[in-house]
């Protein structure tokens, strides 16, 4: 586990490499007499170059794009997307990548993109900085406008990359595209959406309940537990030591409204955050018997894996746009705690609202989730969605209904949220390679006619398709 958790990310994961002859190879030259690959990217009318960085294999190029601020009032505004493109061939097929929040300017490939051995453009996810109107106005943040942001990249750079393409995200990344899917069904030939919670019903968090109630061995729940409850107990001493660690950093609460809550915020994190970042191994690092443990390491086990440093107005702040969308559309979920007496917990699981500057209005919009769930019961198409065992958010996932097609829900087992193909049982595994190369329009012959021969068309990069879970807060998925 890492020390000083940031409860947020974009899910580095799911990255690979890929050949149709089984080793990566030097991007393919533009042929003879065509115009660079740069400047045919820069001839989209509203792309400009940031910066160019060098990659065997590949190009690699951060861009920005100019995107209206209102996608149903185009005229209203600009603001500047930040994007990257990496580029391989133009006769191989894209995925249309995205976190749902910052993007990485290191090049990366998604697992999908080791699969088909192709191309990838990744989107920042709007309103995360630098891709931010200015002046900001938060109510055109919302899952529409941002699934018209892809569309409209899509649409840019179709002409350029012509063979099919696959949009993929993990965790709020997978959420996106999902929501891409529904709004743009016609855009992509394919989607992998990772971990993606599905919060239809905000209101409505048992799932979660029982899911804590159940997950690994009650050896290690009981540890996490003890730890849980005793950092409650022993609350003054240690929020003593927080205030002096903040004053170090120079750390503030005004957001949250006071260090207590903040405390008890990270605090009530913790059981979540083991299970969604560790594995049933890591249990024996908590301590064994809580009580008997010393403050020292009480507060090291809770800094370890929740980070006391991310309810100040410093942690949280990088974090606004994800916090605003949960309180308006994607719903957070809240969970309750029989094992600590009701003394010893003051706030509970905090919304969202908590979260966000009060500056920033905020109201639910409860039909968001509701429409999205009913669209992919009944028109899902080329879709897989992938969930962890052991991963808290994929208590609430989405389901397949009578009217999807060609869509599937696996389930990778031992897995938490960086759960990806590569950790799905071997026919399974197989399955959804398949069908992944299948929709990019790559499969080999030898796969079409036998699933169960379908294999990453590319060899493993350990930088471009370096494996792990990015870490987020518990309330953000």
């Amino acid at each position: 586990m890492r020390k000083a958790l940031r409860w947020l990310l974009a899910l580095t994961v799911l990255i690979g490499t890929l050949s149709t002859a089984g080793a990566a190879t030097a991007a393919e030259p533009e042929a003879t007499g065509t115009t660079d690959i740069k400047e045919r990217l820069l001839s989209v009318p509203g792309m400009s170059l940031v910066e160019e960085k060098p990659y065997t294999g590949y190009r690699f190029f951060v861009l920005n794009y100019t995107q209206p601020v209102d996608h149903r009032r185009p005229s209203e505004g600009t603001f500047q997307q930040r994007i990257t493109v990496l580029h391989k061939d133009t006769a191989r097929p894209t995925v249309f990548y995205t976190s749902g929040y910052s993007v990485s300017t290191t090049p990366r490939r998604s697992e999908p993109t080791q699969i088909v051995d192709g191309n990838q453009v990744s989107m920042e996810y709007r309103f995360f900085t630098p891709s931010r109107p200015d002046p900001a106005d938060w109510s055109k943040l919302d899952i529409w406008q941002a699934a018209s942001d892809q569309h409209r990249i899509f649409t840019a750079l179709k002409d350029i990359y012509s063979e099919n393409w696959i949009s993929t995200g993990g965790s709020k990344g997978g959420m996106t595209a999902t929501y891409y899917e529904r709004f743009y069904p016609r855009d992509m030939d394919g989607v992998v959406a990772y971990v993606a919670p599905n919060d239809v019903v905000n209101k409505e968090d048992s799932a979660y309940d029982r899911f804590f109630a159940g997950v690994g061995t009650k050896e290690c729940r009981d540890r996490l537990n003890g730890v849980q409850r005793e950092a409650l107990v022993r609350r003054e001493p240690l929020e003593q030591k927080y205030q002096a660690y903040a004053a170090e950093n120079g750390y503030t609460f005004d957001t949250i409204g006071s260090l207590d809550r903040a405390y008890e915020a990270v605090v009530l994190d913790y059981v979540w955050g083991f299970w969604q970042y560790s594995t049933l191994a890591d249990c024996e690092q908590i301590p064994a018997d809580a009580k008997n443990a010393t403050d020292e390491e009480i507060w090291e086990s809770v800094d370890t894996v929740s980070g006391f440093s991310f309810y100040t107005d410093q942690g949280l702040s990088p974090y606004t746009p994800y916090y605003y969308q949960a309180g308006t559309q994607l719903g957070a979920p809240t969970i309750h705690f029989p094992h600590i007496e009701k003394q010893y917990v003051r706030y509970g699981y905090q919304p969202p609202r908590n979260f966000v500057p009060r500056s920033i209005d905020m109201e639910f919009q409860p039909r968001a989730m509701r429409d999205v769930d009913t669209w992919v019961r009944g028109n899902a198409r080329h879709m897989l969605f992938v969930y962890g065992e052991n991963d808290p958010w994929g208590s609430e996932p989405f389901r397949l209904g009578k009217g999807a097609r060609d869509s599937y829900v696996f389930t990778a087992p031992g897995m938490n949220h960086g759960a990806n193909v590569a950790g799905l049982v071997a026919q399974e595994k197989a399955f959804a390679t398949a069908r992944i190369l299948d929709w990019a329009g790559v499969a080999p012959s030898a796969v079409r006619e036998n699933p169960a021969a379908a294999k990453p068309l590319a060899t493993f990069d350990a930088k471009l398709d370096k494996r792990g879970v990015e870490r987020q807060r518990t309330l953000r998925p």
